[in-house]
């Protein structure tokens, strides 16, 4: 049997160099941004994997010193074993409380209520203020002996709590500041709001759907997307804490604040052990590149688009 070669029409001819057009203007266009990687992101990283390979002090000329740094970090160093460890429960309790708290917040600023604007703005403004005075601000509440919180417990005949002072309370105390601070995510969760088709909600309560089975079967599933993303900011921004040990607790009390961002900023700065940090953060940059390979790799799992039902 021959095969009936068709010649290629002049349309598709147009097509195909339009879209080979197109091609080159989005490439061009592109052009900034992966410079923008290469330069502010890459060469920095690879920057910081070689210095972390030497003795650099920054007073003298650096020594390569192989993995001498890395061995020493898991070996020998006596913070890095609690610092991962408050680091990521930090993380857990701070990510796990901003989606909580932004999603249920958005929900309920994107209802017809009064001064509906206003109260937008009253839970975004705490993004947007500085975080050190933020967070000298909730000392004053966290106060063992006037704050207010513990003066709340004392009416209602509670024990006063130390709640930056105490181990077992430092990690959950900081978090919620983490979690009123997510004002960002409060954002974001409230246009993906108002972005689901409402043609959903409306078949969903005619066939008799209650409030919390149209949460769950459509807006849930519609703002997957938005979801995926604000886990992965908040994810990110946590794993890198760092003011609150500065501004509050100075890594205390004992290692229980101790965050990796902190330890490095010590090793750097306080001991001038600029290589040795160097290798911490390449150890806080690999521990965030495992969480967000994790989070890409089961996001395809939950991720919820019109175009699912068709494949």
């Amino acid at each position: 049997m021959e095969t009936i070669i068709k010649p290629i029409t002049k349309p598709q001819r147009r097509r195909s160099r339009l879209h080979s057009s197109e091609a080159r203007v989005a490439y061009i266009c592109m052009i900034p941004a992966i410079l923008g990687l290469i330069f502010l992101t890459y060469l920095p990283l690879l920057g910081v994997l070689g210095i972390s390979m030497t003795n650099w002090t920054g007073l003298k000329n650096p020594q390569f010193v192989g993995f001498s740094n890395y061995i020493t970090l898991f070996t020998t160093d006596p913070y890095i074993k609690d610092s991962i460890i408050a680091t990521l429960y930090f993380a857990f309790l701070s990510v796990a409380g901003s989606m909580i708290y932004s999603l249920f917040v958005a929900m309920l600023l994107n209802r017809k209520i009064p001064a509906r604007g206003f109260f937008r703005a009253v839970f975004y403004v705490p993004f947007v203020l500085p975080a050190a005075a933020i967070y000298v601000g909730w000392s004053w509440l966290y106060e063992a002996n006037f704050g207010f919180f513990n003066y709340l417990l004392s009416t209602i005949g509670l024990n006063k709590v130390l709640f930056i002072a105490d181990s077992n309370y430092v990690i959950p105390s900081l978090s919620l500041i983490a979690v009123w601070l997510s004002g960002n995510l409060i954002v974001i969760f409230l246009a993906g709001l108002q972005s689901v088709p409402s043609v959903y909600h409306e078949a969903a309560e005619m066939d008799g759907a209650n409030g919390w089975n149209r949460f769950r079967h459509v807006t849930l599933p519609c703002m997957t997307p938005i979801i995926f993303y604000n886990l992965l900011l908040s994810l990110i921004a946590n794993l890198q804490v760092v003011t609150p040990a500065l501004a509050l607790t100075n890594g205390g009390p004992g290692n229980s604040s101790r965050f990796m961002t902190y330890l490095m900023y010590d090793q750097a700065f306080v001991n001038y052990k600029l290589g040795y940090a160097c290798a911490t953060t390449f150890i806080i940059f690999a521990i965030l590149a495992a969480f967000t390979a994790v989070l890409f790799k089961t996001s395809k799992r939950w991720i919820f688009s019109e175009g699912d039902e068709d494949k």
